[in-house]
């Protein structure tokens, strides 16, 4: 079953945001202090992934061209606007520690962005093998025990992006190996990390409060990424 890693991700982070809420009168020092050891953890992750790249002057395009489709789009606004509707229809959070909104998309954007979600879906869909997403179903279930002490009951809706996104991808990589080159697929999961990368360390600035970056209008520069991996095979192999 090619959604079983994708759908025990889903499935932990429904359960971490739950138990979460019953952990909600856990100490504020004591969140404020977690989530800023998160954001800092998030951080470094996000540097190990950037200094993958092969190439890092296509990180940089696909960054900046990224940036510039997100902000035409408002894509982070139309997030935004997404969670205020979600909360207008079940309610605030009740104990006032931020909105649905911010829950929802500050969780959804940690639980998206990276390697691990394309990687393991990828494996689930080819080779059928989920190993990569139960590991990233753990962290994420952690995860978002300690977002939803702080950020509320927003993070839960964070799971059906997160397994949309993936199924999708497990959906596509069953038929994948059909019709790209595998050294195409790995100069775009190498690329991608990179970008992917300095995206989650911007995560882990938002969270440790340094500074504010609409990460989700970043989100166009994957896709950029792929185009110009693209373009630089076809130039190598075809034109050449």
């Amino acid at each position: 079953m090619f959604l079983l890693g994708t759908l025990v991700n889903g499935l932990l982070i429904v359960i971490g945001t739950l138990l979460g809420k019953l952990f909600h009168r856990i100490p504020e020092g004591m969140k404020s202090t977690v989530m800023h050891a998160i954001g800092l953890s998030v951080m470094v992750l996000g540097l190990q992934m950037g200094f993958k790249s092969n190439n890092f002057l296509i990180v940089i395009i696909s960054l900046a061209l990224g940036a510039v489709i997100g902000e035409f789009f408002a894509l982070e606004d139309k997030l935004n606007k997404l969670g205020d509707w979600l909360e207008k229809k079940i309610g605030s959070n009740g104990n006032g520690k931020g909105s649905i909104s911010e829950g929802f998309v500050t969780a959804t954007l940690i639980f998206v962005i990276g390697a691990m979600a394309i990687i393991g879906a990828l494996d689930s869909g080819i080779r059928g093998d989920h190993d990569v997403l139960y590991t990233k179903a753990i962290i994420d279930g952690f995860t978002s025990i300690i977002l939803t002490t702080s950020l509320g009951i927003g993070v839960i809706f964070s799971a059906i992006p997160v397994m949309l996104y993936q199924g999708l991808i497990a959906a596509f990589a069953t038929q994948i190996d059909r019709f790209i080159p595998q050294a195409l697929m790995d100069s775009f999961i190498l690329e991608m990390t990179a970008t992917g990368g300095i995206m989650i360390f911007a995560i882990g600035l938002n969270l440790t409060g340094i500074i504010k970056v609409k990460v989700a209008n970043l989100l166009p520069g994957i896709v950029v990424t792929l185009i110009i991996v693209t373009l630089i095979y076809l130039y190598q192999h075809i034109i050449m």
